[in-house]
């Protein structure tokens, strides 16, 4: 076990010092799995633990945040616990992640196609962003995309394997692929 918890030490210290460029960033935390941080926009962690042990991925997976531009902003609010091999990529707009979110393996994140659709437009850079917004106290499983221009409403949950493409109302449980509405979550 020590050599465990210096060898992933090491990795993150790697990772921060030799493949991470953000200059815009604040984090408070813990990061326990190797995570880069890349970038020309601003990246926020308010109290976030990123990693988790144990867990799949956690000595060979790497998380990957990017404020692709200038104009691009993640932030990651209170006492969210997101688990190893993730990646979250703002390109244009913004990530917002709220408090009290516990998000599994495996997640994917972005505002952006990247591409146009149209055969002359996939790589001229005319695409579409659009911001994603999470809010507090949501559970989302291991293996969730969430694309671009979506709101998850307070409370809700995301199912393993899910791809997110509209909107999730509050206290809600989505499931597939796309993501449907399953059942509402009784309030306690």
């Amino acid at each position: 076990m020590k050599f465990m918890y210096r060898y992933t030490r090491l990795r993150v210290w790697f990772y921060r010092k030799f493949f991470s460029n953000i200059r815009k960033l604040k984090f408070t935390g813990k990061i326990l799995q190797a995570t880069q941080f890349i970038g020309t926009g601003e990246i926020f962690v308010q109290n976030v633990e990123l990693g988790v042990f144990p867990s799949p991925y956690f000595t060979n997976g790497v998380g990957y945040i990017e404020a692709r531009n200038t104009t691009a902003k993640i932030e990651i609010l209170d006492n969210t616990f997101i688990n190893n091999n993730f990646v979250m990529i703002a390109d244009r707009t913004e990530i917002s992640i709220g408090r009290r979110c516990l998000i599994g393996t495996n997640f994917f994140v972005t505002d952006s196609d990247f591409h146009g659709l149209a055969i002359n437009n996939r790589t001229n850079g005319n695409y579409e962003c659009l911001p994603v917004k999470i809010g507090d106290d949501v559970f989302i499983g291991s293996d969730v995309k969430i694309l671009k221009g979506v709101k998850i409403g307070q409370g809700a949950v995301i199912a393993n394997g899910a791809i997110v493409v509209k909107d999730v109302p509050p206290l809600t449980i989505f499931a597939g692929i796309p993501a449907k509405f399953v059942k509402n979550i009784p309030v306690d």
